[in-house]
C-alpha cells in the first residue's frame, strides 16, 4: 500500500511476549468485512476484529443541519452516531437510552468517528447531504472505537460510490482512505490491536487513526501506570501503521470486490 514501507520485525525491538491468543505483538486478530449486511443502508457492513463485532452504515439524508442553513455553510455535512448492544459484554449494559441521553463515552467515541472520516472529506463535494455513520457495538472485546472507524470508512465508501452510480454527485468527496487500530504496552510488551484482556492490563493505551498515505488524523495515547518512553513510542506508532496497513488491504479489497 502505497505511504507504508515493510517493516522488520527485528527492527521494533518487540521483546518475547505469549499472548492470550497465541498471536504474535505486531500481528492483527484475525479480520473480517462483510459488506451489505444492512440492506436499507446505502452502505454498511459487519466488521469483526477477534470477538469485536461492528454493524457500520451509512445513511444518507438529502437534507444539511440547521446551523448550517443559520450559518449559511456551503456543501453538506458528515457526522457518526456509537451504541453498544445491552449483551456486548459479560455484564449487561443499561440502554442508554433509559438515562435520557448517551454517556461522556458514548459521546467521545462518536465525535472520534465523526471526526476521523471528516477529515478525508470534500463537504462541498456532498452537495446539500448529510451522512450519517452509525455504529453499532453488537459484541466487545476491545478496539470497538478503532473497528467502527475502518468498518465506517467501508460503509461511506460504498454509499459514496451508490450516489455516484445513481447521479446524486459527479465528484468523489473522498480524499484517501483510512483506518485505525489500537496499540499498547502490556508488560513492558509493545503490542498490535489489543483485546479487551490485554487493554485491561495494559500499562500504555493507545488508538491511532492514519491514512493511506501515513498522515495521523488522531492518536489518543495514555499512561495507564507509569510514563513512558519515546522509544515505546516509536514502537507503538510503527505497529500501528503496520496494522493499518494490511487493514487499508482489506478495506480496499472488500470494495473492490462490492462494485
Amino acid at each position: 500500500m502505497k505511504g507504508f514501507e515493510e517493516l522488520d520485525k527485528d527492527e521494533l525491538e518487540l521483546p518475547p511476549y505469549e499472548r492470550e491468543d497465541g498471536r504474535a505483538a505486531d500481528e492483527l486478530r484475525t479480520v473480517a468485512i462483510e459488506p451489505g449486511f444492512i440492506r436499507s443502508a446505502r452502505g454498511s457492513v459487519l466488521i469483526a476484529m477477534g470477538n469485536t463485532r461492528v454493524i457500520c452504515t451509512a445513511s444518507v439524508d438529502e437534507s444539511v443541519p440547521g446551523w448550517m442553513r443559520a450559518q449559511n455553510v456551503p456543501g453538506g455535512w458528515l457526522t457518526a452516531e456509537y451504541g453498544m448492544l445491552p449483551a456486548a459484554t459479560a455484564d449487561r449494559n443499561r440502554r442508554e437510552v433509559s438515562a435520557g441521553k448517551p454517556g461522556g463515552r458514548t459521546m467521545e467515541i462518536q465525535r472520534l468517528i465523526g471526526r476521523a472520516l471528516r477529515a478525508v472529506v470534500d463537504l462541498e463535494k456532498l452537495g446539500r447531504r448529510q451522512i450519517y455513520l452509525d455504529c453499532d457495538v453488537i459484541q466487545a472485546d476491545g478496539g470497538t472505537r478503532t473497528a467502527s472507524i475502518t468498518g465506517a470508512y467501508v460503509a461511506l465508501r460504498l454509499a459514496v460510490n451508490h450516489m455516484r452510480n445513481t447521479g446524486l454527485i459527479k465528484e468523489n468527496p473522498i480524499s484517501e482512505p483510512l483506518a485505525a487500530v489500537s496499540v499498547g504496552v502490556v508488560e513492558k510488551t509493545p503490542l498490535l490491536d489489543l483485546c479487551y484482556v490485554e487493554d485491561s492490563a495494559a500499562e500504555v493505551d493507545m488508538n491511532v487513526v492514519m491514512t493511506a498515505s501515513g498522515k495521523f488524523i488522531e492518536l489518543q495515547g495514555t499512561a495507564e501506570e507509569r510514563p513512558f518512553s519515546r522509544d515505546q513510542l516509536d514502537a507503538m506508532l510503527g505497529l500501528a501503521e503496520k496494522g493499518i496497513g494490511e487493514l487499508l488491504e482489506l478495506q480496499e479489497s472488500v470494495i473492490s470486490a462490492s462494485g
